[in-house]
């Protein structure tokens, strides 16, 4: 993926988590409202686990691998489509980070 390419995936992103996806959580009874939060969960679930654990630098959309990134967009996408449970993905998200945080 190009430079280009790279840039066209971080809009969407940027778009995703902080325009499209706060816009519809009220309608959908999402659990969480705050761009910050979507992009928490669905970097957390295209990583399989705390993202701070695979991401050193922030901000994360911007340092994370392409093929992770790409795969966040797609949760994304899948979410506003109904296709994946955003709450599903949020529970998942916050047992990761209670363990992670139970293993200090």
């Amino acid at each position: 993926m190009d430079e280009i390419e790279r840039a066209a995936l971080e809009t969407r992103w940027l778009d995703l988590t902080r325009r499209v996806m706060p816009a519809l959580a009220a309608e959908r009874g999402w659990p969480v409202r705050a761009d910050h939060c979507f992009q928490r969960i669905l970097l957390d679930n295209a990583f399989g686990g705390v993202w701070y654990d695979h991401v050193a630098k922030r901000p994360a959309y911007a340092h994370a691998d392409l093929v992770t990134l790409a795969s966040a967009v797609r949760l994304g996408e899948a979410a506003i489509a109904g296709e994946v449970d955003l709450a599903d993905l949020n529970r998942r998200s916050l047992r990761w980070r209670r363990e992670r945080k139970a293993g200090r």
